[in-house]
């Protein structure tokens, strides 16, 4: 072997074992680290959770308010959005024919009496003569059937004119309860009558209001088949309910649910029910979108933060760690519709399983972690 060679396998030999040593120290700086995540172990809880459903408002009655006579406009005592009393004038129609009819009652009575006068004159005349043979009683008779006649003419006359002064009472249109005015798409001037399309307008009442809302059929079966309490009895035994109002503040009277209307929505699978609520000092008017916000009670049952499960594919998931600190993810079913940013666990999780608190969503599942064990009271910190 000449010299140059020799060099060479030296070289290569200096360089195997520098890259071995290199691999070495590679693999013992760069183990990957177990990454710390709080955790949780379940353990039966009790609270109250709150189901929210979006609701729209309707006042208690919802009036539309139309002519009964025809006419022009003359006043408008209101303005939209009024708050008025039951009684007090809405609108003042144009109809002087009303007028007349009222002059001219009154003129029939005065001669409706007058001929009650005179026939009541020609009876107390013919009486006596009667009864002396003068003259036959085929004379009184005739004098009797004239002043019958006479006084159903007043009492004819006396009709027409109470229809006329009801009639005129018409061309003033006045609330048939208290309430708020709607939209009034008339203005002064315009010709309206009872077959006017489109009503003068709307007067609703507010002193309760009722809170429309859906509850799919899944909700409303598990409402209804637990106990064997008809469901009238289990309406009464709801609690009361809250209203939170668009801007999202809580309205300051409890409400009560009603009504549940018998029939499924074939097209949503909904049904619908009604809650209403006091409205004292009007702060709630109708068509206003709102939440009803109904209490649910809850013992002895698995509750999880939703900040610990994530979703996909429409299911949602938990992360459960096992006793070789390695992660598991939990397909779990949860009731509908709760708030308080918790979920009630119906099936999937049990007591005693511990679960990852955080960075649920971006954990691989298989992945080993540091597991640090939170205490439930901190975690439950704002449901309790």
């Amino acid at each position: 072997m000449n010299k140059q060679s020799f060099l060479s396998i030296l070289a290569a030999s200096v360089l195997i074992a520098s890259c071995g040593k290199n691999d070495k120290s590679a693999q013992a700086g760069g183990a990957p680290q177990v990454k710390e995540y709080k955790t949780l172990t379940l353990q039966p809880e009790s609270a109250t959770l709150n189901s929210d459903y979006p609701a729209s408002i309707q006042g208690q009655q919802n009036i539309e308010i139309r002519p009964r006579v025809e006419g022009y406009i003359d006043k408008i005592f209101v303005d939209e959005g009024a708050v008025v009393k039951a009684g007090q004038p809405l609108f003042k129609i144009s109809a002087p024919e009303y007028e007349q009819q009222v002059r001219t009652a009154s003129a029939s009575i005065k001669s409706a009496q007058a001929d009650l006068s005179a026939a009541k004159l020609a009876v107390n005349k013919v009486r006596p003569l009667v009864e002396k043979g003068i003259i036959s009683k085929y004379d009184l008779e005739s004098a009797q059937y004239t002043y019958e006649s006479a006084v159903a003419s007043l009492a004819q006359a006396n009709a027409a004119l109470v229809n006329a002064k009801t009639n005129l009472g018409y061309t003033t249109v006045t609330s048939p309860v208290d309430g708020v005015v709607g939209s009034i798409p008339f203005r002064l001037g315009s010709l309206v009558s009872s077959n006017t399309t489109e009503p003068l307008t709307t007067v609703s009442s507010i002193g309760n209001v009722y809170a429309y809302f859906a509850l799919n059929e899944k909700a409303l079966l598990n409402f209804t088949k637990d106990s064997g309490a008809s469901l009238n009895q289990k309406i009464k035994s709801l609690p009361a309910v809250s209203l939170l109002l668009s801007d999202g503040s809580a309205y300051d009277q409890k409400g009560k649910i009603e009504t549940v209307n018998g029939l499924i929505n074939t097209e949503t699978g909904t049904v619908n029910i009604r809650a209403r609520f006091p409205n004292p000092r009007g702060v709630i008017r109708s068509g206003s979108s709102t939440t009803v916000r109904i209490p649910n009670d809850v013992k002895d049952v698995i509750i999880v933060p939703q900040s610990a499960t994530f979703e996909l594919q429409d299911k949602i998931f938990a992360v459960v760690l096992g006793k070789d600190n390695k992660t598991k993810n939990v397909n779990i079913t949860v009731l509908e519709n709760t708030t308080n940013n918790y979920y009630v666990v119906t099936s999937g999780l049990k007591a005693g399983d511990e679960i990852v608190l955080e960075g649920v969503a971006a954990l691989k599942e298989g992945s080993e972690i540091k597991a640090q064990n939170q205490k439930a009271e901190t975690v439950y910190a704002d449901l309790k």
